[in-house]
C-alpha cells in the first residue's frame, strides 16, 4: 500500500485497456470509481474488479461506485432504486419509523450484496446535504429533508448499515450543498449564508461521522472564504476538521468539474495544497489522468493508518 499515489481514477470502458493497465501499474492510484460506462453484465464487472485486485496484490483494494438509490444508481441494467430515493427514506423515517428502520436496513443489506458480488467495497453515500426550497435540483430528492435531527440520525444509521454488510462509505457533499442554487458539474456555486448559520446548520449535519471518508462541496462560502471552493479552501478543511470534528479522509468531489475555474493540474495541486487527502478524478480522460497522477503525492502515514482501519471493516 504504501507507495500508492493519493488519487482516485476513474476508467474509460468495460475492459481496461493497454495504456490503463500499464498507467495502473505505474501510478498506483490509491482506489478505482466505477460508472454506467464501466459496466456490461454482472459478469464482466467481477472480471474487471477482479483484474484492478490481481494489479494491486490486494484484494480489498479500494473500489467506488455511486450507487445511492433513486436516480444516482450506476447498476441501473441490473436492479431499480427509483423509487428509494433519499426523499422517501426521510419521509418515511418521519411518519414511521418502525417501517423506516426495516425498509432501509433491507435496502443496504441487499445493495451491499450487489456490491460485493461486484467486487465494490465503496459507495459514495450518504448525502448529508438539507433540502432547501430553492436548492440546485442536482441535490432535491437526494437529500433525506430539510430536518437536521433527522439527516443526523439517518445518516448514522447508514454508515452503520453498511459497514455491517462490509462496505465503505463516503458522507457528501461535505460541508453542505444544499443551499446551492446551481449545479456544480456546471457552474461555481456561491452561498452567502453568515458562518454562524452555517455552523448550526448545514455543516452540522456532519457533525461527528464515522464514516471512513468524505467527499467535498465544489461550493464557495463567501462569509469563510470569498475566493476557494470547499474543495480549495484551506479554511473550510479547518472547520471540516475542528467544528465539524471528521477525523477521518477527506476527498474531492470529481476534480473535472466545471464549478472548478483552473487547469486539471491546479485543481489537482490546489486540492492538496488546501488538505485533501484524495482527489478524484471521474471521466476517464487519459491526458487528465496522467496530468491528476502526476501531481499526487504518495499517500501518506495518516493515509495508510485510515485505510488499514477502513480495511478491518471488509472482513
Amino acid at each position: 500500500m504504501k507507495n500508492r499515489r493519493s488519487f482516485i481514477t476513474g476508467l474509460k470502458s468495460t475492459k481496461i485497456s493497454s495504456k490503463e493497465k500499464k498507467f495502473l501499474i505505474k501510478y498506483k492510484p490509491w482506489g478505482v470509481i466505477l460508472f454506467s460506462r464501466n459496466i456490461k453484465s454482472l459478469k464482466q464487472i467481477k472480471e474487471m474488479t477482479d483484474q484492478i485486485k490481481i494489479i494491486f496484490k490486494d484484494q480489498k483494494y479500494p473500489i467506488l461506485i455511486d450507487h445511492e438509490g433513486g436516480q444516482i444508481n450506476r447498476l441501473n441494467k441490473f436492479i431499480s432504486t427509483l423509487p428509494f430515493t433519499g426523499k422517501f427514506f426521510g419521509n418515511l423515517y418521519k411518519k414511521n419509523f418502525k417501517k423506516f428502520n426495516i425498509y432501509f436496513k433491507i435496502f443496504i443489506k441487499q445493495n451491499s450484496s450487489l456490491l460485493k458480488k461486484i467486487g465494490v467495497n465503496i459507495n459514495t453515500t450518504p448525502v448529508l446535504d438539507i433540502k432547501y426550497d430553492n436548492c440546485s435540483k442536482v441535490i432535491n430528492d437526494r437529500s433525506y429533508g430539510s430536518n437536521i435531527s433527522a439527516i443526523n440520525k439517518i445518516g448514522n444509521i447508514c454508515i452503520n448499515e453498511f459497514h455491517k454488510n462490509n462496505i465503505g462509505t463516503i458522507i457528501k457533499h461535505i460541508p453542505g450543498h444544499g443551499l446551492a442554487k446551481v449545479d456544480s458539474h456546471k457552474y461555481t456555486p456561491f452561498v452567502k449564508k453568515k458562518l454562524i448559520y452555517l455552523i448550526k446548520n448545514d455543516f452540522k449535519c456532519f457533525n461527528n461521522k464515522k464514516s471512513f471518508f468524505a467527499m467535498t462541496a465544489h461550493v464557495v462560502y463567501k462569509d469563510i472564504d470569498k475566493l476557494f471552493t470547499a474543495t480549495h479552501s484551506k479554511k473550510i478543511i479547518k472547520i471540516i476538521r475542528n467544528k465539524i470534528n471528521f477525523k477521518n479522509i477527506i476527498m474531492t468531489d470529481d476534480i473535472s468539474m466545471k464549478s472548478l475555474k483552473l487547469s486539471i493540474k491546479q485543481n489537482t495541486i490546489e486540492a492538496f495544497r488546501a488538505g485533501c487527502n484524495l482527489v478524484l478524478h471521474c471521466n476517464g480522460n487519459y491526458r487528465e489522468m496522467i496530468t491528476v497522477a502526476e501531481n499526487s503525492p504518495i499517500i501518506d502515514d495518516f493515509i495508510i493508518k485510515k485505510t488499514s482501519q477502513f480495511y478491518k471493516i471488509l472482513g
